[in-house]
């Protein structure tokens, strides 16, 4: 638990967390989109270079934010693992018997597995650098004014966007509350990390089974507050705080849109697939061919 980072809001001052949330949000949405249509490793090498400046600017630790990744690594590599295995076509480089059947690993599902891997690391680099550089109120703002027009529909949009922050809030505190749990069953005997992974899954109920106690317990007390506090009893609440869009907020938003902009024509318009007889017959795509004749040539 201690390894997962998402919802967390590092405080610190930088030209990303001052960009406009509303900004933010709109961009890290169009990112999200836009990351499941890369087709070539060069535009991959593209999105984590600039990941890697967004980071450098924000002030936030790079090992703050990889260790996103590192809380979610198991999914990644069974993602990985299931795509090898269950991609059948290109070249077949190992087949394993398996009775009457051979499960076949190609060159292409090694590819398909690779690239959904970096896309499932951008995906997560990418939401956590949005948590990281907004607080859960300016979250909160954000998204009931991005969804206000909704409300011509008599979608409850600020009830929608209360109980997003307060979800990001609990994040913490529930990572806290189980670690504490598991270092009080650990003190009570408990053996959470030996065994197989069933026997695993299974140790760890004494940890699960109070941890949701504890978070409808919170759950509880947080309504009650709510409600004697009066919270909402006001169909027109004031912010203390109100979104301006600076110059700033702007020339983020055209600079993202010119990059995703280059990852719609990677795939539409320069496409296309090459076989490259030096890489073993491997298929190279989209602005990998233009890449991969540019080596050829300086190389000759």
């Amino acid at each position: 638990m201690r390894e997962i980072s998402f919802g967390q809001y590092y405080p610190v001052k930088s030209f990303v967390h001052n960009i406009d949330a509303r900004i933010k949000i709109l961009i890290t949405l169009m990112y999200m989109v836009s990351v499941f249509f890369i087709v070539s490793y060069t535009t991959f090498f593209c999105m984590f270079f600039l990941l890697t400046i967004i980071i450098a600017i924000s002030r936030v630790p790079f090992r703050i934010v990889f260790k996103s990744i590192n809380g979610l690594l198991f999914l990644l590599i069974f993602t990985a693992i299931i795509n090898i295995f269950f991609t059948s076509s290109g070249n077949v480089l190992l087949s394993i018997p398996l009775g009457k059947l051979a499960i076949n690993i190609t060159d292409q599902g090694i590819n398909f597995a690779i690239k959904m891997a970096l896309r499932f690391s951008l995906l997560v680099l990418g939401s956590s650098i949005l948590t990281f550089t907004t607080t859960p109120t300016e979250l909160t703002d954000a998204l009931e004014v991005l969804l206000k027009p909704l409300t011509y529909i008599k979608i409850p949009v600020h009830d929608l966007a209360i109980i997003m922050s307060i979800a990001l809030r609990f994040i913490p505190g529930l990572m806290e509350e189980t670690d504490k749990i598991m270092m009080a069953q650990k003190a009570r005997g408990a053996n959470l990390d030996s065994g197989n992974f069933f026997k695993k899954i299974k140790a760890m109920l004494p940890v699960l089974i109070p941890l949701f106690v504890s978070a409808f317990r919170r759950a509880d007390e947080l309504a009650d507050a709510l409600d004697a506090r009066c919270y909402n009893a006001s169909s027109k609440r004031t912010k203390m705080k109100t979104f301006e869009l600076k110059v700033t907020d702007v020339i983020s938003f055209l600079v993202f849109t010119a990059l995703i902009v280059l990852i719609f024509l990677d795939k539409y318009y320069i496409g296309g697939v090459v076989q490259a007889p030096d890489l073993g017959g491997f298929e190279v795509q989209g602005l990998d061919i233009f890449v991969h004749r540019l080596i050829m040539k300086i190389t000759g």
